[in-house]
């Protein structure tokens, strides 16, 4: 038994359309467009810290780092990263302008 629907040309541009809009934010740009609501998966992340994949899966595991877990895939909000690595931020012990 085999059904075919036929749905006008436009109708299905609109289904496109909204479909592409809900899966816009889980498609990898690796952060470029500066979207805070953008999620990294792990190569994304790597590249993006200029880590390795391993360096992200250890700081997962030993929860150091932000993260998803949707249906078991790691994901990682580029909001919550920028909090995260304000908190990594090591204040200079000594100041140009003082002399030692």
């Amino acid at each position: 038994m085999k059904a075919e629907l036929t749905l006008p040309e436009d109708f299905t541009d609109q289904i496109v359309e909204k479909l592409f809009d809900r899966l816009k934010p889980f498609l990898s740009d690796n952060g470029k467009k500066g979207n805070d609501d953008f999620l990294f998966d792990v190569p994304g992340l790597a590249a993006y810290l200029k880590a390795s994949n391993k360096w992200i899966y250890e700081r997962v595991q030993f929860r150091e780092i932000p993260y998803l877990k949707i249906n078991g895939l790691l994901r990682f909000r580029k909001k919550d990263i920028e909090k995260w690595l304000q908190t990594c931020h090591v204040l200079a012990v000594h100041s140009p302008d003082k002399k030692p």
